[in-house]
This record gives C-alpha cells, sequence and structure tokens, in this order.
C-alpha cells in the first residue's frame, strides 16, 4: 500500500451533520476535494441547496435538509440516504447548537436544544444510519464514524454556556462507549475536539478583532484553526491510516489546552 493510498477516501460515500457552514462546511469540503461523495445537513433548506450547490463544482455534493434536535428529522436524514445508497463509508455527526445565558436565567429550552441536538442527536443519527455502515464497514476498512467534540469538554470556558461544554464532554463519553460496542460491526468510533475556528458559534469573538487577537495569545501556535487544519484529521480518520483507531479523541486546538 503506498502512501497515497493510505490516506484516500477516493470513492467513498459520506455524510456530514451541520454540513452547510463552519466546521461542517470545512471537512464537507476537505471530503468532496479528496474524491468522495458527500451528503449534507442542515435545519436551513435553502443554505443547505447553497452549499451542496457550491461543492458540487468540485466533485459531488447532495443536500438533505433535516433538524436533528427532533427524531423526526434524524429520520428523514437517514430515509434519504437510504433512498439513493446501498452503503455509508463515513457519518460525520457534526451538528450542534450552543447557547450562552448568565446561570440565573438559563432556560430549560436552551438546554434541551443543546443536549438534543449534540448528544441525542449524535446517538440516533448513528442509530438510524448504522444499516448502511455495517454493509460498509469490512476488517481490513472499517466504516468510520467521526464525532465533532470541543475542547471545552476538557474544561471550563469564559463565557456562560452551561450546556454546550456539558454536551460536548458527554459526545466523548458517547464516542467511546459506540467505539466498543460497534467493534464488531467493522465501524470505528473516534471524535475531534475542536478549539477556536471561525462558526456561527464563535462568530461574537470574530467579529471583535482586539478581542480575537487577545483570545488567540493565549493559544500556544498564536492563531485560531484554518478549514485545512480541521479537514485533515477528519480524512485522516476517515482513511485507511486509522484503521486500528477507535475510541479516541483528536484534540485540534493549536495547544490551547496547554495554555
Amino acid at each position: 500500500m503506498t502512501t497515497n493510498d493510505l490516506f484516500s477516501i477516493e470513492g467513498k460515500t459520506a455524510c456530514v451533520t451541520g454540513g452547510s457552514r463552519g466546521i461542517g462546511l470545512m471537512i464537507a469540503r476537505g471530503f468532496v476535494e479528496a474524491g468522495a461523495k458527500v451528503y449534507i445537513s442542515s435545519r436551513k433548506k435553502e443554505q443547505c441547496d447553497e452549499t451542496a450547490a457550491e461543492l458540487s463544482k468540485i466533485g459531488e455534493c447532495v443536500a438533505i435538509p433535516a433538524d436533528l434536535s427532533t427524531l423526526d428529522g434524524i429520520k428523514s436524514l437517514a430515509g434519504g440516504i437510504q433512498d439513493k445508497e446501498s452503503e455509508l463509508h463515513i457519518l460525520v455527526n457534526n451538528a450542534g447548537a450552543a447557547w450562552g445565558v448568565p446561570f440565573e436565567e438559563y432556560p430549560e429550552e436552551g438546554w434541551d436544544k443543546v443536549m438534543d441536538t449534540n448528544v441525542k442527536g449524535i446517538f440516533f443519527v448513528t442509530q438510524q444510519l448504522l444499516p448502511l455502515l455495517r454493509k460498509a464497514g469490512t476488517a481490513e476498512d472499517p466504516a468510520r464514524v467521526i464525532n465533532i467534540s470541543s475542547v471545552e469538554a476538557f474544561r471550563v470556558p469564559p463565557w456562560e454556556n452551561y450546556a454546550y461544554p456539558a454536551s460536548k464532554a458527554a459526545v466523548v463519553q458517547l464516542t467511546c462507549h459506540l467505539a466498543k460496542n460497534l467493534a464488531s460491526d467493522n465501524i470505528t468510533v473516534n471524535a475531534i475536539a475542536p478549539g477556536l475556528f471561525p462558526s456561527k458559534m464563535t462568530n461574537f469573538l470574530f467579529q471583535d478583532e482586539a478581542a480575537t487577537e487577545q483570545f488567540e495569545q493565549h493559544i500556544p501556535l498564536q492563531r485560531h484553526g484554518k478549514p485545512s487544519d480541521m479537514a485533515g484529521p477528519a480524512i485522516f480518520l476517515a482513511s485507511k491510516a486509522a484503521n486500528y483507531m477507535t475510541g479516541s479523541t483528536i484534540v485540534v486546538d493549536g495547544g490551547s489546552l496547554l495554555a
């Protein structure tokens, strides 16, 4: 096997939830550029369709809009893929939500939305797509589930967004649990924990150049993440190079957890 073969995902079929923007788009674009057929999903149909059309100029990308905070939405996504594919090689559970409010004011609505999307969504999307993942996986080249956690799973953030770090810590544990139970199905389950990347959730920080620079001063590599910084680890986990990895979480944060 050559190095090119080791890191290749060409010809594979992938699904990236929350793939119309932010970290999901970074991963979806990287997969398409690497020769995979990619299904993307997001709650907003117009944005999902626009992103799929943009990525289709590079390779093959299909939009299936769905609200993955609900079981009906999850079943709609799974059904849409099952109608078109007999197997699914790669599932990236990236769809996420955040809610920032002071502790005394934190609403049940915000807590439930974050937990439903970030934790319940991962569990049931994986469950509903399990038949396609099972068909794709072999001992020589397992199917892949890649869950997107966060560095906030491992530290207390400087802002009051209580449900979000709790949900992302749950993603790490859920990744381990699924990895153990799905190994016999020739499916690996790993996670990526991003640090500071441009996304809808971090727009508030990037809108203030001084605040961004101050935040980046506490990152050992002195910068925020770029699209290639996120696509690279995802492609690695989806390729044969990661065949013997399961239950792991890769931190991609420029060293911010060290600061």
